[in-house]
């Protein structure tokens, strides 16, 4: 099994609803078992900001499910929950990126693992330090020393009821 980590976000059609669909599609992955999940977290769009409010978190799972087969599973998800892309940085029902696998560190057309922007976003690297105080990266940094550079402040708006 490896312990992946995975971001998940929504501001559109009830986004803690969109955030709840997800988690039990992951948690109903084969080969695969969901571990624990932050809290959700509020906070600014990133791109656009004529869109409303994001809520965030970051689940962790151990899967034996190989890098590219998960993000076909995480890319099939967004699509069974809606998802449409309107415009870069823009609203959406449901994004599930995949932040780290293992340690290990790949960069294809299709998947940038670490996630490429993961140590400038505030609402991913909270929602880490939450639930992984002790993580490291693959290179080595600890994600309590990073200093995210995006996604302004964030504030903790509850918790997802997840059957772990």
């Amino acid at each position: 099994m490896t312990c992946c980590y995975i971001g998940l976000g929504a501001n559109i059609d009830d986004p803690v609803h969109q955030l709840e669909l997800a988690l039990q599609a992951l948690s109903a992955l084969p080969q695969t078992a969901l571990v624990r999940v932050s809290s959700l977290y509020g906070s600014r769009p990133l791109g656009p900001e004529d869109q409303p409010d994001y809520v965030n978190a970051v689940a962790e799972i151990n899967t034996q499910l190989e890098p590219m087969a998960l993000l076909d599973a995480l890319q099939s998800q967004e699509q069974q929950q809606g998802r449409i892309k309107r415009r870069h940085w823009g609203e959406r029902c449901i994004d599930l990126d995949l932040l780290l696998y293992g340690s290990l560190t790949m960069d294809s057309d299709r998947l940038t693992i670490p996630h490429k922007e993961l140590h400038k976003r505030s609402f991913v690297v909270e929602p880490l330090r939450e639930i992984a105080p002790g993580l490291h990266l693959p290179d080595g940094t600890a994600i309590a020393e990073l200093e995210p550079e995006f996604g302004g402040e964030l504030h903790r708006i509850g918790a997802l009821s997840v059957d772990l």
